[in-house]
């Protein structure tokens, strides 16, 4: 039998066990409420960075779109062309630019590149926006009817050649234009050629595909705030 002192001895020792756990636990959730905090304080961090990257490439693309808007306004309807503001220069005019079926440049249109093309290559590889562009992308685009053809794929088979054709032989005018040649080390990183064929034809208020509004050639830029922003959620999530 134990005695009043052993029972008493033993719940003190019992009492002092429970006590140190208790502390144990607390310390433990002390640590974690801490990392919980950091962590919380870094994903803040980060979010606001994102946003600072996207508010800054946001005024660079407005920048950059006044900038064009401003130094091809009066040239745009002579040209059939359009300005938007996610920066696509889309020039509309297909008879002005090739011949139906053709790759070679028709001359009324070698004449406008010519004109465009220097002043263009001087607005973007400024100081201000050159070091944020990632790429200046040629477009060539299509209908999806192509005259005999069988099929819709053989049809936009031979639509893709075609605009591969078209964007090739674009970026060789441009690229020996003797008003870029100061620039033609950065033209070769940075401009590219893309063939789409019909894979984003325009629609009209029904709708229904605009043959004629489909044909086109376009000069797209893209900024590296994709990439920015992407090396900074890397970091979020490793």
């Amino acid at each position: 039998m134990l005695t009043d002192e052993e029972k008493l001895g033993g719940i003190k020792e019992q009492e002092g066990h429970w006590v140190a756990v208790s502390d144990l636990m607390a310390g433990l959730m002390m640590v974690f409420l801490l990392i919980s905090v950091v962590f919380m304080i870094h994903v803040e961090w980060q979010r606001k960075k994102i946003t600072d990257v996207a508010i800054l490439y946001d005024h660079l693309r407005t920048q950059l779109y006044e900038d064009l808007l401003a130094e091809f306004k009066d040239d745009l309807i002579p040209w059939g062309a359009e300005l938007k503001e996610d920066l696509t220069f889309r020039f509309n005019k297909t008879d002005l630019i090739f011949a139906k079926g053709e790759s070679e440049l028709n001359e009324r249109f070698k004449l406008i590149l010519s004109d465009f093309f220097p002043r263009y290559v001087d607005i973007i590889t400024a100081d201000k926006y050159r070091n944020d562009i990632l790429e200046v992308r040629i477009e060539g685009h299509t209908s999806s009817s192509w005259l005999g053809t069988i099929s819709e794929n053989d049809a936009y088979i031979f639509n893709m050649t075609l605009s591969q054709a078209r964007t090739r032989t674009t970026l060789a005018y441009l690229l020996n234009l003797e008003a870029v040649k100061e620039d033609r080390v950065w033209l070769r990183k940075y401009l590219t050629a893309n063939g789409l064929s019909s894979a984003k034809v325009i629609l009209d208020s029904q709708g229904q595909e605009d043959p004629d509004r489909s044909r086109r050639v376009e000069f797209k830029v893209r900024t590296d705030a994709e990439g920015k922003i992407a090396t900074i959620l890397e970091d979020v999530v490793p």
